[in-house]
């Protein structure tokens, strides 16, 4: 049968390419009156019918193998691709007004609609499909997932049902690849249930937190345990009333090499001298459930077995974690921006101004183009990336991860901006989504590092490869 025959329709395409070549023929000997046959003249038509299936043939075969991308997919990641389509489709979209309307109206609940939604993702198998390298997850490549990230990050509600929301997955990823048996036991096994929830607090609101050895907050060793001081804010998560774990980066030797001053550590969430000080809004948003929490760590009291790897490994443990992080902050941006420019096409083709659509005024027409240039461009350079990490590692890929988080969400602030600009007054309120997605793009500019931190890593790499270069050079 026809499913057993390995690229079946690339032979049928060649057939028709093939047939399309010997009919040409037959009609040009018409055209030149040597034809052998009355009837070659209607050949000419033959022609065009057989190279437009052949064509049809291939349009469909790229699209098979990953939508005429130059990164394609495995046949797992296509079919894992479709089936979130559709559960988008069927369950997300249709859900995201009352989700909503749920957490306003009930905040420190979680939506009831949530749960539902999760058990139809466990068995539609959409889930953990983060987790890279690992067994637990759905054996992706960071390339393959990147495609299924973007899908997700079209809605804001998306990423938590399917358990591929940050820092639930940053912290996932620490755990199974830092952790201990034990701490994979105690905590890594409940994350990737859905069990409960977890928060990352590494941020501190009396340091310049963007230049990460000034982190302040006190880790230190008594006897068997370790005893926590200081204050973190933009804790994500924290505001949950699911969320039981906190990883914390804090100092554990102020004298030791400047990237081995700092450890991470696991905190129960409700550890005597936990205090949530409040829950931070965003431009006015409150994002809950999740939210963004000020945290004060009080004589925290906790087991010399929490630490993470052991004291000092604080800058390696985050560098680990942060490589496919910001694929999936990225990927999600690139969605978002791509729900937000279908938004503005359809609104300027819905209105009219001056005589004419909004879609007909030439610098509404430039602003379109633009957007898509720059979501098509950011994309390939997240693809090229997740493919340098999956093939070199996320080292040798800093560089193209510092280049992702500059550009992608620069580029979603500006597509967003301009359809909140075609929406008029509608674009900054609440009725077209458009401005809390803006307000979660600005924010990814200072989450996992300001955009300046990320342009200073990128430069300096490129002032060693230049210099390496000419070194080079100066040898022959």
């Amino acid at each position: 049968g026809r499913n057993t025959i390995q690229n079946f329709d690339y032979y049928i395409a060649f057939s028709f390419f093939r047939m399309t070549a010997i009919v040409q023929g037959v009609y040009k000997r018409h055209l030149q009156g040597n034809a052998s046959s009355g009837n070659a003249k209607v050949y000419g038509d033959f022609a065009d019918l057989f190279a437009h299936l052949g064509w049809g043939l291939c349009v469909k075969l790229i699209k098979r193998q990953g939508g005429g991308s130059l990164f394609s997919l495995s046949a797992k990641a296509l079919q894992l691709k479709e089936k979130l389509l559709k559960f988008m489709d069927d369950h997300i979209y249709p859900n995201e007004k009352a989700f909503l309307e749920y957490t306003q109206s009930n905040p420190g609940k979680i939506p009831p609609l949530l749960t539902k939604l999760v058990e139809k993702a466990k068995e539609e198998g959409l889930w953990n499909l983060f987790l890279v390298g690992s067994e637990h997850g759905a054996g992706l490549t960071n390339l393959e997932y990147a495609p299924l990230c973007e899908i997700m990050g079209r809605s804001f509600i998306a990423p938590s049902v399917f358990n591929c929301n940050a820092p639930d997955t940053g912290n996932m990823e620490i755990l199974e690849f830092y952790g201990s048996q034990k701490q994979k036991d105690e905590w890594l096994t409940p994350l990737l249930k859905g069990e409960i929830r977890s928060c990352f607090a590494m941020t501190e609101p009396d340091q310049a937190s963007s230049d990460a050895m000034n982190i302040s907050t006190i880790i230190q060793k008594v006897g068997d345990f370790y005893i926590i001081n200081g204050k973190k804010w933009w804790t994500t998560g924290a505001a949950d009333p699911r969320c039981k774990l906190i990883i914390l980066m804090g100092l554990t030797d102020p004298d030791a090499h400047p990237y081995r001053r700092h450890s991470m550590i696991l905190i129960p969430f409700e550890t005597p001298g936990v205090k949530v000080l409040r829950n931070l809004t965003t431009f006015g948003y409150d994002d809950l459930p999740s939210g963004h929490c000020e945290i004060e760590f009080q004589n925290v009291r906790v087991p010399v077995e929490n630490i993470l790897m052991g004291e000092g490994k604080g800058f390696e443990i985050a560098q680990g974690r942060l490589g496919p992080g910001r694929i999936h902050h990225c990927m999600r941006l690139i969605g978002l921006s791509e729900r937000c420019l279908e938004l503005m096409v359809k609104r300027i083709h819905e209105r009219s101004t001056f005589g004419q659509k909004i879609a007909k005024h030439g610098t509404i027409m430039e602003d379109v183009a633009k957007s898509r240039c720059e979501i098509n461009q950011a994309r390939l350079l997240i693809m090229d990336t997740a493919h340098q990490i999956d093939l070199l590692g996320n080292r040798a890929a800093r560089g193209d991860i510092a280049a992702i988080k500059l550009v992608t969400a620069r580029m979603a602030c500006s597509v967003i901006d301009r359809a909140i600009q075609a929406h008029g007054g509608g674009g900054v309120c609440n009725d077209f989504f458009l401005a809390p997605a803006y307000v979660a793009a600005r924010c990814i500019r200072l989450a996992d590092g300001p955009d300046e931190v990320h342009a200073k890593s990128l430069a300096e790499i490129e002032y060693r490869a230049q210099r390496e270069k000419l070194k080079k050079q100066s040898k022959l």
